[in-house]
């Protein structure tokens, strides 16, 4: 995968709104797009097949894709449609999400959440890589072939240094999400090279989030974390994360400045230019940003995305 990819995260108020958000993206050349599993576009996938047949270049990228709501057999057989349309294009970025949604809302047994994601992601590998699979393990069986691989690459979410080992020892990447950016260079990455020495595999690839907005009001900029992603040092997952970054209680304080200084960039264009370039330097493979507006949130959008698309082609 080569370096330099700086990818956004689509905000979907609804399916239209983020088919044409995609769309710009590549216009301006942006090289890939990411989706969560929220807002109202219903199924990212799916969205992602519209995508494909709309665009030519752009990756497209789940990030992530809930583990619980699908087999991987049916996650794989999506992939292979899209891949289909879009060859090269899509990536399924995969992860167990949270305990209280998943257990509230599908009523499942989130035990294990690391467990049940190795094995997930061997049968999507299999699938992906090899075209079959025939598994039987603790919390999913797979027994399938398709017509040929796909070698659709699959990622999976991480927090902590056991994920990203994980993801070192069996995905094609590892994807974080609002962590400390130094927390991901001294903690993340040093856990998924050491999952790939130990698999005896080549370190995959490092998808760093961050959020990045290009403004000169760096107080805006913080308020705009806290507007656009403000529940997650609330959540059990991220609290221990937190808290292994050195930032306790953050269930407690939420988003203090210390803790957006360490995930956000911004500034103006010369300085997140040089934030995004460091990450390159000490080792990310590519960063996914979340572009945080201020004030007129169309030009501020327009503003960060065109500096993103800048870097990418530096």
């Amino acid at each position: 995968m080569a370096n330099n990819i700086i990818g956004v995260a689509i905000p979907a108020p609804d399916p239209q709104a983020a088919l044409a958000s995609i769309r710009r993206a590549e216009e301006l050349g942006v090289k890939a797009a990411w989706m969560t599993s929220g807002g109202d576009v219903g199924d990212a996938l799916t969205l992602f097949a519209a995508a494909a047949a709309q665009t030519e270049t752009i990756l497209l990228g789940t990030s992530i894709m809930r583990t619980w709501t699908r087999h991987p057999i049916v996650a794989a057989r999506q992939a292979q449609t899209i891949a289909g349309i879009a060859p090269g294009r899509i990536r399924l970025g995969i992860g167990p999400s949270h305990r209280g949604g998943m257990t509230q809302t599908f009523g499942v047994d989130f035990r294990e959440p690391l467990g049940h994601l190795r094995e997930y992601i061997q049968i999507l590998s299999g699938l992906s890589h090899d075209g079959k699979i025939d598994f039987d393990g603790r919390h999913y069986s797979a027994h399938f072939a398709m017509s040929a691989p796909t070698n659709v690459p699959v990622m999976a979410s991480a927090l902590r240094p056991a994920s990203f080992e994980a993801c070192g020892e069996l995905a094609d990447g590892a994807i974080s999400w609002v962590c400390p950016l130094s927390y991901v260079r001294d903690v993340a990455l040093p856990a998924l090279k050491a999952g790939a020495q130990k698999a005896n595999r080549p370190t995959p690839p490092l998808i760093v989030h961050a959020p990045v907005c290009v403004t000169d009001d760096l107080e805006a900029a913080r308020n705009g974390v806290r507007e656009q992603l403000g529940y997650f040092p609330t959540t059990p997952f991220y609290t221990r994360m937190f808290e292994r970054a050195g930032f306790p209680e953050s269930d407690h304080t939420g988003w203090t400045d210390d803790m957006l200084d360490s995930v956000l960039i911004a500034g103006n264009e010369n300085q997140v230019s040089d934030q995004l370039n460091e990450i390159f330097a000490w080792g990310g493979s590519e960063v996914l940003a979340s572009v945080i507006t201020v004030g007129d949130a169309e030009a501020s959008r327009e503003r960060t995305m065109r500096l993103i698309a800048d870097v990418s082609a530096s």
